[in-house]
C-alpha cells in the first residue's frame, strides 16, 4: 500500500505519465524528483497518472516499486485503463484475447509466468490463476487503492482526460480511463488545466485547457514528468 499521506496544501506537485513496464524510467524519474526537490525545496506531492502495466518488460517491477511509494513525498497514484483491464482479466479470463493485444503477455511474463500456450489464445484462465497466485498482495492491494482522478490547486489529474461539459466531480469512470477525441478536440474551458496521459505522442502537448503527458515511455524511452505549481509548469529532465 502507499505509505505516505498526501498533503492537500502542497505548492508543487509532480506529474508522472504512463509508465508501462519501463522500470529502468521510473527509477529515472525518482532520482530527477530528488534532485528537482534539492534545488526547489519539500512541501510536494507526487501522481502518477495510471497504465504501469502492459507492452513493457518489468510491469511486476513498477508495481513494487509504487507499492511502497519510492518518491520523496507524499503519493496519489491514479488508475489507467491497463489496469482496468487487468483486473477485469484476473475477474474475467475470456477478456484474455483483448488484453493480450493491450499487452497483457508482457504483463504475465514479468511475473514469471510462461506465456508460450498463451501466445496461441490458449489456457486464458489458466493463466489468471496463475497471475493470481504469481501477484503479492501488495499489488493487489496497490491496485485496488487507485483514484481515477485528483484535483489540486488549478489542476485536474486523471489518466485519459475528461468528458466536455460535464463538471469535473461529476466525471464518469470510463471516460477518466478511456476517453479520447471528444476530449483531446475540445476547446472549452474544463474549469481546471486536466494533466492526462493515455494518448501517446513523441512529446509533451500543452493547451491552454490541457496538458498530456504520455510520451509512449515503453516505445521511445522518454518518461515524462513534469512539475506543477500556481504559476504553470516545466518538465523535467528524467
Amino acid at each position: 500500500m502507499v505509505d505516505k499521506q498526501a498533503s492537500s496544501d502542497a505548492a508543487r506537485i509532480y506529474a508522472i505519465g504512463d509508465i508501462h513496464g519501463r522500470l529502468d524510467l521510473l527509477e529515472r524519474a525518482v532520482a530527477a524528483i530528488e534532485r528537482d526537490i534539492e534545488e526547489y525545496g519539500p512541501a510536494v506531492l507526487t501522481v502518477t497518472l495510471g497504465d504501469y502495466v502492459d507492452r513493457g518488460p518489468a510491469s511486476c517491477g513498477v508495481l513494487e516499486r509504487l507499492a511502497s511509494n519510492p518518491f520523496p513525498t507524499p503519493y496519489v497514484g491514479l488508475k489507467g485503463n491497463h489496469e482496468a483491464f487487468m483486473q477485469a482479466f484476473l475477474a474475467d479470463p475470456g477478456l484474455g484475447p483483448q488484453w493480450r493485444q493491450l499487452g497483457g503477455l508482457e504483463t504475465l511474463h514479468s511475473y514469471g509466468i510462461s506465456v508460450g500456450r498463451f501466445m496461441f489464445g490458449r489456457s486464458y484462465a489458466d493463466a489468471a490463476k496463475e497471475l493470481h497466485e504469481a501477484m503479492p498482495m501488495s499489488h493487489a492491494s496497490f491496485l485496488q487503492s487507485l483514484k481515477t482522478s485528483h484535483s489540486h490547486g488549478r489542476y485536474f489529474l486523471c489518466h485519459a482526460g475528461v468528458r466536455p461539459g460535464v463538471p469535473l466531480d461529476c466525471q464518469d469512470e470510463h471516460d477518466l480511463l478511456w476517453i479520447r477525441n471528444e476530449f483531446l478536440d475540445s476547446d472549452l474551458d474544463f474549469g481546471k488545466i486536466v494533466v492526462h496521459g493515455h494518448t501517446p505522442g513523441g512529446q509533451p502537448v500543452v493547451k491552454a485547457n490541457r496538458i498530456n503527458i504520455d510520451t509512449a515511455a515503453f516505445a521511445t524511452g522518454n518518461l515524462t514528468c513534469v512539475a506543477l505549481d500556481e504559476d504553470g509548469h516545466r518538465f523535467l529532465n528524467v
